[in-house]
């Protein structure tokens, strides 16, 4: 089911209640609390910045520092509780940040048209008669097997071909099995499996005009989020082959190799590159971004993406499509995989001050990001260790990343969860512009 986008009008009213319901908590606070608003809006922003504090030297400490640092971020909200209910104001406050929630959330609502969220195209799906899945049985911690998708997919008339290790610990070379299955007399292909095999079949069913099949049996799979299919069902994507619709999609590609998601470099490369990373992700981050952030020892990096140049960041993405605005770590979504462009981020941070602006979005001083065709990221060294949708590779420099636009046929099922909007980043003077009935 996808969200409609709100009209013109309706986002203008979006943007007066926002900026009423700020209005309305400052006049809470200043009605009810009188002269000892001040105080507890001081009270209140030094909790900010210590919640900032520790927020960031959660990530840039370890040991003891961290756990100092949690409870920094953990304690502050506390205080500031505490200062409040002293006062004998708990309620006034509790209603100023409801006021202050909902500001923030009519907000972000009326300015939703400037996150691209208007739907891909839908086109006829194509007649298949000898689909060719191929599964990663040990992808996504062996959902291949957990719903049963060689099953269903031979049920639906589909040939499926598994992925096997060799003694060595190799696995099949899986574009070689696509070329194979496409000389055999396929006409679709697919995969069930995580974003980096999704990427090299891609190029194969995208250099030959074959339409291609997500099946989402990774373990994040971003690539089908965005393409709204359910993610916690993955058998569902095999609807596509009775009743299924066509998205025409763009594919990147980093010297050469494909990717339909993004490309890392610098502190996000050394987190992929890491053993630990394939079991636990999130866990594996905590423990190296320290290290990568507050004293970055990799190669020194640079970059152009168009007329805008990255000096010497410590994390770069290159993302297929730009994620949303308040999205600097290709976490979230995109919501348009046709756009024909790359959305760079690149973010320098060297303390907390900065790590707090990186909230501000576009106008952080540790951040910077732009939309290119054609990006080019260079180093001080012959080589570096790059992440191609989440698999750590060694490239050449420069690397020269590049867009395909509408490249890839990828048949999808009719009825899905649909797309969902990036998160937008809120800006205040646009609202403001908004509000007052101005164009931006």
């Amino acid at each position: 089911m996808r969200a409609t986008t709100p009209t013109t009008t309706q986002r203008r009213w979006l943007a007066r209640a926002s900026l009423a319901s700020i209005l309305a908590a400052v006049l809470t606070l200043g009605v009810f609390a009188g002269a000892r608003t001040f105080g507890l809006l001081a009270v209140g922003l030094v909790g900010l910045v210590l919640v900032a504090a520790g927020l960031w030297w959660s990530l840039a400490k370890q040991g003891a520092l961290r756990v100092l640092a949690v409870v920094l971020t953990v304690g502050a909200p506390v205080w500031v509780l505490v200062a409040y209910t002293r006062a004998h104001l708990t309620w006034v406050a509790v209603l100023a940040v409801a006021l202050w929630l909902l500001a923030v959330a009519t907000g972000r609502a009326a300015l939703v048209r400037d996150e691209g969220a208007a739907a891909m195209p839908e086109h006829p799906a194509p007649r298949v008669h000898h689909p060719v899945l191929i599964m990663n049985p040990r992808s996504g911690g062996g959902k291949v097997g957990r719903f049963e998708l060689p099953e269903r997919a031979r049920s639906l008339g589909a040939e499926v071909q598994l992925l096997e290790w060799h003694d060595e610990g190799e696995v099949t070379d899986v574009t070689d099995m696509a070329r194979k299955a496409v000389a055999e007399g396929a006409d679709l292909l697919g995969v069930a499996g995580g974003d980096g095999t999704q990427a090299q079949v891609a190029e194969v069913a995208a250099a030959l005009d074959l339409p291609f099949l997500v099946i989402p049996a990774g373990t994040r799979n971003h690539f089908a989020l965005d393409l709204g299919l359910d993610r916690d069902d993955p058998s569902k994507a095999l609807d596509a082959l009775r009743d299924g619709v066509e998205l025409h999609v763009d594919l990147g590609s980093a010297n050469g190799l494909p990717f339909v998601n993004n490309v890392s470099f610098g502190a996000y490369a050394e987190v992929v590159a890491s053993p630990a990373y394939r079991d636990d992700k999130t866990r594996t981050a905590l423990r190296l971004l320290p290290d990568m952030l507050a004293g970055h020892q990799g190669p020194r990096l640079s970059a152009h993406a168009g007329p805008v140049e990255f000096v010497e960041p410590q994390a770069l993405l290159v993302s297929n499509n730009p994620y949303g605005t308040g999205d600097i770590a290709g976490l979230g979504r995109r919501s348009r995989l046709d756009g024909g462009e790359l959305g760079c981020v690149g973010v320098r941070v060297t303390g907390a001050a900065q790590a707090a602006g990186l909230l501000r979005g576009r106008r952080a001083a540790g951040l910077v990001r732009t939309d290119a065709a054609h990006v080019v990221v260079d180093a001080d060294q012959d080589r570096i260790q790059v992440g191609v949708d989440g698999e750590s590779v060694s490239l050449r420099v420069p690397v020269h990343c590049e867009v395909r636009p509408r490249a890839l046929r990828v048949l999808v099922p009719r009825h899905r969860p649909g797309m969902r909007r990036a998160r937008p980043m809120l800006d205040w003077r646009h609202i403001g512009r908004l509000a007052a009935g101005r164009r931006h």
